[in-house]
């Protein structure tokens, strides 16, 4: 089955065209059989990339003022360079949608019902579902008879139980807000979960395995026989680890002070929190992690304390975690930092030799960007650098909603 893969935002659309099936899951020979992106949407140097392997990217810059005309656009690219033939090739469309509330715990085809639900979770993430929606709508219009699937990225976490998803606020705010913690980057812990399981060739209910997330959006999970029992991210994606922008954990109480010091409102508050913090608010200059080591190398006392406590933050969840697991079998990294950041890795595994985790230089330094093992043969925790799929799963996922075949992971 051909998927065409979307991921919308305000002004922009991303997305893939994977052939997939039961026996290319099993197999993890899956065809991506192109990808590309539309940028700048809603003016007129708006700008279209589309690469079909092993052929070079095109890209155009044009004039595309609405999503429609993006993914029209995308979709005649497409018939352009060969990967489809014709527009009835596609024979499902999967959306990434960020929030699913409590109501899904699984990616689901998408009818009036699913659409009012993701419609009620919009305050829940006023900045993605509607642009998630939109994705929906278009897709739709430009292919009404295509099925369309929604896949969550806080479905994964709904297995959380109560002691790990509640905050310690009047029980009021969870029955009447739903307050709670939900986590987020689901699809990429799952994802790295499964490629453990298979690369080791485990049932689910043999390995316990904290995963790390590690981008410009961070986020940990403590992942029991197969199912999430703890995320670092909450209500938002603003708790836990140290972002690139974000501040993640933090006393409370100290946003009130800097709000009453400074006479900030709350969409002043928001706007700190969400654009000024994390790694960049700490070393003053950037939120790339590649810049701030170049820059703790050269004496930047800044740029070292950022990475330092970034690191620290991962190395107490990683204890943590292992607290809630109580038997760790792997530690698995992923997203951009984690994938490519020897130095990172080894620092946030520093002086864990205790809990059973030791890291072999020579393979740490050598896992740039691939799959592979960077634990000594010593090591009680095999510790993993997994390249997330995001795309993939959401493939994936779509073709089994769509042809009705539970979910195995």
């Amino acid at each position: 089955m051909k998927i065409l893969v979307l991921n919308c935002g305000s002004s922009s659309i991303k997305f893939q065209l994977i052939e997939t099936d039961i026996e290319l899951i099993e197999s993890n020979t899956d065809r991506c059989i192109a990808k590309g992106s539309v940028e700048r949407i809603g003016t007129d140097e708006a700008t279209l990339k589309v690469t079909v392997p092993p052929n070079p990217t095109i890209s155009v810059t044009e004039e595309i003022l609405d999503h429609q005309a993006a993914l029209t656009r995308a979709i005649a690219t497409l018939k352009d360079c060969h990967a489809v033939a014709d527009i009835t090739q596609i024979q499902a469309v999967g959306h990434r949608v960020v929030h699913g509330g409590e109501h899904f715990s699984a990616s689901v085809v998408i009818d009036d019902k699913v659409e009012e639900e993701i419609q009620n979770c919009v305050e829940l993430a006023p900045l993605h579902n509607p642009h998630n929606l939109r994705g929906y709508f278009v897709a739709r219009k430009v292919m009404p008879q295509v099925p369309q699937v929604a896949v969550f990225d806080t479905a994964f976490h709904q297995t959380m139980p109560g002691h790990a998803f509640m905050y310690g606020l009047p029980y009021s705010y969870y029955r009447r807000y739903h307050i709670r913690r939900y986590g987020f980057h689901g699809t990429s812990h799952r994802y790295v979960a499964f490629r453990y399981r298979k690369i080791f060739d485990k049932k689910r209910e043999e390995a316990n395995l904290i995963t790390a997330h590690l981008g410009n959006g961070c986020s940990m999970t403590a992942i029991e026989k197969g199912r999430s029992i703890d995320t670092s991210m909450g209500f938002t994606p603003q708790e836990g680890l140290l972002m690139g922008t974000r501040c993640g954990d933090i006393d409370p109480a100290a946003l009130f002070y800097i709000m009453s010091k400074d006479e900030l409102t709350l969409h002043d508050m928001s706007t700190l929190l969400n654009k000024f913090c994390g790694l960049y608010g700490i070393s003053g200059e950037s939120n790339d992690m590649r810049e701030l080591i170049t820059a703790s190398a050269k004496g930047d006392e800044q740029a070292k304390l950022a990475i330092e406590v970034f690191c620290y933050r991962i190395k107490k969840y990683i204890g943590a975690y292992s607290a809630s697991l109580g038997h760790v079998d792997g530690l698995v990294f992923t997203g951009g930092i984690g994938e490519n950041s020897p130095a990172i890795r080894a620092l946030a595994c520093e002086g864990l030799g205790e809990m059973g985790i030791q890291i072999d230089p020579d393979r740490n330094a050598s896992m740039v960007g691939k799959e592979g093992e960077i634990s000594t043969d010593a090591s009680r925790i095999r510790v993993m650098v997994i390249p997330t799929n995001e795309e993939l799963l959401i493939a994936r996922d779509t073709f089994r909603a769509v042809r009705g075949i539970p979910n195995p992971h």
